[in-house]
């Protein structure tokens, strides 16, 4: 059942739950997080950047995640995850390797030599156009944490319900839209959910 156009129009649905924010940094999980972050970049008069995050992938199946990790942060590990498949963070330690220099190729192509804004202090909004098993998101929530922000929110327009009981440890706030009961994918509960490039990611940043 689709319920939001597309990304843009689900952040410009989230925008409206934020006006409360005072002078926040929002920070877009790339890809798809970035067309939801620009209407609320936008709206909130606010600056708007990337934060980069990578999945770590089960060796024999990569779409598997075991972990994610994001830039400034550690690998987040999915502990239940790695016992159940009989592994432990050691064993995955090639993937963390290789997504570490994929995550450093995504910042230096979103962001060259820039680094993030200054975020102690400062309230600070996660945005992605959805969550599943939630594994990018925490990793980009601890790795904001370290930074000591003012206020944590994480901004989504749709997410798993046990995913979104199950972050409210990792940030101040979480906005979330829609909480299905019968959630299977994101881009389910979107008319148009095309997956972005590199390219789209540098336009949508040079729109702000």
């Amino acid at each position: 059942m689709e319920v939001f156009a597309d990304r843009a129009e689900a952040g410009a649905q989230l925008a409206e739950r934020l006006l409360d924010a005072r002078d926040p940094v929002v920070l877009a999980l790339p890809r798809g997080g970035v067309a939801v972050a620009l209407p609320i970049a936008r709206r909130l008069d606010a600056v708007l950047d990337v934060l980069v995050t990578r999945k770590i992938g089960y060796p024999a199946a990569p779409e598997l995640g075991v972990g994610a990790i994001a830039e400034g942060g550690e690998p987040v590990f999915d502990l239940r995850m790695l016992r159940r498949l009989r592994m432990t963070p050691e064993s995955v330690a090639d993937v963390v390797e290789r997504e570490r220099r994929e995550l450093a190729r995504r910042v230096r192509a979103y962001r060259g030599d820039r680094p993030l804004p200054p975020l102690e202090g400062r309230e600070v909004i996660v945005a992605d156009d959805g969550l599943a098993t939630g594994g990018t998101a925490r990793a980009a929530l601890r790795a904001v944490g370290t930074a000591k922000p003012a206020k944590l929110t994480l901004a989504v327009p749709v997410g798993a319900q046990e995913t979104v009981a199950s972050l409210r440890e990792e940030a101040d706030e979480i906005v979330v839209l829609l909480t299905p009961i019968d959630f299977r994918a994101v881009g389910q509960w979107y008319a148009h959910f095309e997956q972005l490039t590199d390219a789209d990611v540098l336009d949508l940043l040079g729109r702000r």
